[in-house]
């Protein structure tokens, strides 16, 4: 087996398994959220300790460990979003008739706190990182972070699929801040950037002499790049990908998503109104 099949594989398995956890969670009754929101608070601390704790370990393994404590702290920043913990100043529907810079305020208040928690996430691991032999963790963060903020940000301009069956009922109000387009300028250019990272980090992990701590790592972030890549394709093109996940949704929901239009479903989503919760322009990226 090549050396690069495995470091490649496990980011491919962590990345689904990982989303389908946090999209099953979400989607439980919310009674279940504290005891959901302790136990991810609980992984938390234990990733922060196992970034802190590899950062000198400049070994396959020590990038195996970096990557899976970076991915986690980010599955805690999903949680704590989605579950209504970690939000914004204004977590509800925008205005009937918002639009423009007017309905783009209103997204941003919906989520704030949650952008201030992102931030302190990063500070947090480049403090454990500084002046270590490897920053896996930092790199693996970043990319789940911008890709995720552009994947928002396209969902907001406008995409072909919502992939609206992924957000749970106390998050229906969000349909107002998503947009079904064919096409927005945002998008070439954000596909545009992430496939030429995407080629600088292969060439990375394929330039010689490398060391296998080095290999590893480039492999995981050119797997991850790619994957968030190819999540940005999924916004547009004519594909089934949310039947990756449909193992994460309740029966009923599942169904639904495969019979009923996501246009349809956008339009009921909106037309709830708001609901106690939170809200966010989109869906996670590679996490």
């Amino acid at each position: 087996m090549s050396p690069y099949a495995v470091p490649a594989l496990y980011a491919v398995a962590i990345w689904w398994f990982s989303t389908g956890v946090i999209i099953l969670l979400d989607h439980l009754p919310r009674r279940t959220f504290p005891w959901s929101m302790a136990a991810g608070t609980a992984v938390l601390l234990a990733a922060l300790y196992a970034i802190g704790t590899s950062a000198g370990d400049a070994t396959e393994t020590g990038a195996y460990t970096a990557f899976t404590g970076a991915l986690l702290v980010w599955g805690w920043q999903e949680m704590s979003y989605y579950m209504g913990f970690v939000t914004g100043p204004r977590p509800e529907a925008c205005r009937p008739g918002a639009r423009g810079v007017e309905k783009f305020r209103a997204a941003v208040a919906t989520s704030l706190w949650h952008e201030f928690a992102i931030v302190l996430g990063a500070l947090a691991i480049l403090a454990l990182t500084w002046n270590t032999p490897q920053r896996m963790a930092l790199w693996t963060y970043c990319v789940l972070w911008g890709m995720n903020l552009s994947a928002r940000l396209n969902l907001f301009l406008g995409v072909r699929n919502l992939n609206a069956e992924f957000l749970p009922d106390h998050l229906a109000y969000l349909g107002c801040y998503l947009t079904k387009r064919p096409m927005n300028l945002l998008f070439p250019v954000s596909v545009s950037v992430a496939t030429v990272i995407v080629v600088l980090l292969g060439q990375a992990a394929l330039a010689e002499p490398i060391t296998p701590h080095a290999m590893v790592g480039f492999t995981i972030l050119t797997t991850l790049m790619g994957l968030a890549t190819l999540e940005h394709w999924f916004l547009m093109l004519p594909l089934p990908a949310a039947a990756l996940w449909n193992w994460s949704l309740p029966p009923k929901v599942a169904a639904s998503a495969a019979a009923v239009p996501t246009k349809v479903k956008l339009a009921a989503s909106a037309a709830a109104g708001p609901t106690q919760g939170p809200a966010e322009p989109a869906r996670r990226d590679a996490a």
